[in-house]
């Protein structure tokens, strides 16, 4: 497996793996999945912020991604990233998510972030949150019943981690 920055090469296969996340998941709320064109605008709009997005490329093929962003774009959250992972299907369970996820963290301390916040899709994410409590995530509340999706109100879990020196000092 190879780790490296997105390009716009990758739109089509993001564009892909997201679809399939919005049609079938719960992991995105979005209602129906947007097309190459706005991932292209949304690819454009976090690189230009100069973000971290990444892909998981096996055997020359995209099989997961991953990005960070502003949790909110209020000035005082100018050091806290949310993060988003998705990974194609077929290649779910296969550490490929904790692999995107572990160098996103590294990305956004380097870049001096000191907070990251996962803003999880339904409480049954089991493996979502795994992977985040793996990667030293700690929970950090749940907005119950925000979301309706495939007849259901789904609840919206958050965790977070701390980056680099986190609050430890200023930044």
């Amino acid at each position: 497996m190879k780790i490296r920055p997105a390009t716009l090469s990758d739109i089509p296969a993001i564009t892909r793996i997201y679809a399939d996340a919005v049609r079938h998941g719960t992991a995105s709320f979005e209602l129906e999945p947007p097309d190459e064109a706005e991932m292209t605008r949304r690819m454009n709009a976090l690189l230009a912020g100069k973000f971290p997005y990444l892909v998981a490329e096996i055997e020359g093929a995209v099989a997961g991604y991953a990005y960070a962003s502003l949790y909110r774009t209020r000035p005082a959250y100018r050091f806290t990233v949310e993060n988003s992972v998705y990974v194609t299907p077929e290649m779910h369970r296969r550490g490929i998510g904790r692999k995107l996820l572990e160098r996103l963290i590294d990305a956004c301390t380097a870049l001096g972030f000191r907070q990251m916040i996962a803003v999880i899709g339904d409480s049954n994410q089991a493996a979502s949150i795994g992977v985040h409590k793996a990667c030293g995530f700690e929970p950090a509340g749940n907005l119950k019943n925000i979301g309706w999706k495939f007849g259901r109100w789904l609840d919206t879990p958050l965790m977070q981690r701390a980056l680099g020196p986190g609050a430890s000092s200023d930044p």
